[in-house]
């Protein structure tokens, strides 16, 4: 199975920013065991940013566009530390990829991008990619990273995509403000009805939330790609998702 991992800034830190040592480990043996398994994986990967806050020892994720690049810019070196430190353990090797809108619309760049990503799987590395957020101008280019994984997702014609949030999944309503909430196992289509109960922004390091992850789920089943959103703070769960056990929301083309 070829298979996109997202994982969400919340997943990677605590709310300080820090990194959650425990969780991080986990998350990169487990992947490396997937992997011995002979799957292919790539991942998308938050957290620059939020690293760079906790890193630069900021109280709070910064709102003017410079100190959100030095964050980046600060952040992006010591997550692909712990990537490659962690990872090189279990004998994989990892490659940095960051990219921004114009390497996804412009064609010659893109067809260079694809070509990079497959070279890379067939020589058994594991690319870890995200958006440039050092070089951007908007905080949102290409959108967010579940979009960004959607688009990995579809440019390497991968069979699932995984996106670990900071929630079990999509919701009938908000479980947070609603104790009846219950959690939908699978969905068939992305229509109006998921868009009014999706909410706002997830977490405060973050820039995602739900509605991204719809749009995400769309482009994946637009191009017969499943896709499932599940809680990261159980990286257990990627073993039953392999297994082929229901986790999390499924979003699956009938």
């Amino acid at each position: 199975m070829r298979c996109i991992i997202k994982i969400g800034t919340s997943t990677l830190t605590y709310s300080t920013g820090n990194l959650n040592i425990r969780r991080v480990e986990e998350l990169c043996k487990i992947i490396s065991d997937i992997k011995n398994a002979g799957h292919e994986i790539i991942l998308v990967s938050s957290g620059a940013i939020g690293m760079g806050v906790g890193k630069l020892k900021l109280s709070t994720r910064p709102k003017d566009i410079p100190t959100k690049q030095a964050c980046a810019a600060v952040g992006q070196c010591e997550l692909m530390y712990i990537y490659d430190k962690i990872f090189s353990e279990y004998n994989y090797t990892v490659a940095q990829l960051l990219i921004t809108n114009e390497d996804v619309k412009d064609t010659q760049r893109y067809q260079n991008f694809c070509n990079t990503l497959h070279r890379l799987l067939n020589l058994q590395v594991l690319p870890i990619i995200n958006e440039n957020d050092t070089v951007a101008t908007d905080e949102i280019v290409i959108g967010d990273n579940d979009t960004l994984s959607a688009i990995v997702a579809k440019s390497i014609e991968a069979d699932l995509l995984i996106l670990l949030s900071d929630i079990d999944g999509l919701y009938t309503s908000d479980p947070h403000k609603d104790k009846n909430a219950s959690l939908i196992p699978e969905i068939h289509e992305v229509n109006d009805a998921l868009y009014e109960i999706a909410g706002g922004k997830g977490s405060e390091l973050g820039t995602g939330g739900m509605i991204t992850k719809l749009n995400a789920a769309k482009l994946c089943m637009d191009n017969g790609i499943d896709m499932i959103i599940t809680n990261g703070s159980k990286p257990l769960c990627l073993y039953d998702i392999f297994d082929g056990k229901q986790i999390g929301t499924r979003f699956t083309v009938k």
